[in-house]
């Protein structure tokens, strides 16, 4: 059902508000926009009740949401990968991959289905929240519901702040050089703004390393997309198995296009801080219209399995950083 812009007006001025809220407690005391979105949207969940906010909440957490996904290429190029070299690029792509399957595996074993296991496994293999943004439009809301998709970003969030901080006290007490250590806080660091602050934390080369693999690893999100478009039906009408979302291709133009040349580098800029911005709405407005009841009565079984994922990724690229790189 079409909606005019008008009825869109009162709820986008809400998540304006909570986003705005959150940028400024990210700007002054260093805390992840995504976190602070999640937690002022969370605090607003009343406001669901509202059926006059509801289509501009509705707008915020599905359109942005996929304008945002296409704006995150302008984070990537191709010359970025290919500079990591092939054994560098093997072992993430092998990471990713066994990542999202013991996402999948621990998934079913604690009784959920496989769509569930791909968004944990997925987000955590990725980049976090976004590829759990992401990964949520293209399941479609019958495969991950908004519940499921806040438990997610909830336990994302709380686990890449630990990992942040734990994981450079890891390195240093194995003894890693700059670029095993790069290596390692890259590749198993969920969000892109953590793995990065860690990576420079441990050192200016080491933050460089970790800029490259965990870029790679955001590049990995399109085609991790498409798989799941192609292969895992989202049954309520939208792309199903055999379509790619538009927004994907949006994602493959995009990135494309800045390998190439073609984004001059301030329109790159822009678009990445764009994309920021409507990822952040859309995280605010799923946290608005997200069921509290619902999170509740799943208990810590979502958690477990994300806790999973996260383990078998950090050992993963321990053993690449240790053995391979």
């Amino acid at each position: 059902m079409r909606v005019g812009w008008r009825s869109l007006v009162p709820g986008l001025t809400v998540v304006a508000t909570g986003t705005l809220a959150a940028g400024f407690i990210a700007d002054h005391y260093g805390a992840p926009l995504t976190l602070m979105a999640l937690l002022l949207g969370l605090a607003l969940n009343f406001l669901s009740a509202d059926a006059r906010l509801e289509p501009g909440f509705a707008f915020a957490s599905r359109a942005l949401l996929r304008w945002g996904i296409v704006l995150v290429g302008a984070r990537v190029t191709i010359g970025q990968i290919v500079g990591l070299g092939p054994v560098a690029l093997l072992c993430i792509m092998g990471i990713v991959t066994a990542t999202i399957g013991v996402g999948i595996v621990a998934s079913r074993r604690l009784g959920f289905d496989t769509a569930f296991g791909i968004l944990a496994g997925g987000s955590v293999a990725i980049c976090g929240a976004s590829a759990a943004m992401a990964l949520a439009a293209t399941l479609g809301p019958r495969r991950a519901s908004e519940s499921q998709l806040t438990i997610v970003l909830v336990g994302i969030s709380a686990m890449s702040a630990a990992a942040m901080v734990a994981y450079p006290i890891a390195a240093h007490a194995l003894g890693l050089s700059d670029l095993r250590a790069g290596f390692l806080l890259g590749a198993s660091i969920h969000d892109v703004a953590q793995s990065l602050g860690a990576g420079y934390a441990y050192s200016e080369e080491a933050g460089q390393i970790a800029a490259i693999v965990k870029l790679t690893r955001v590049a990995l999100l399109a085609p991790v997309l498409a798989v799941v478009a192609l292969f895992l039906p989202r049954g309520d009408g939208g792309a199903g198995a055999g379509h790619v979302p538009w927004f994907v291709l949006g994602f493959f133009l995009l990135a494309g296009a800045n390998s190439l040349g073609f984004v001059p580098a301030l329109a790159s800029t822009l678009s990445s801080d764009a994309a920021a911005v409507m990822l952040a709405a859309a995280v605010t407005a799923t946290a608005i219209r997200s069921p509290l009841p619902k999170l509740l009565e799943t208990g810590p079984r979502p958690l477990l399995v994300l806790a999973a994922a996260t383990l078998a990724a950090f050992l993963l690229s321990l053993l690449a950083a240790r053995f391979a790189i």
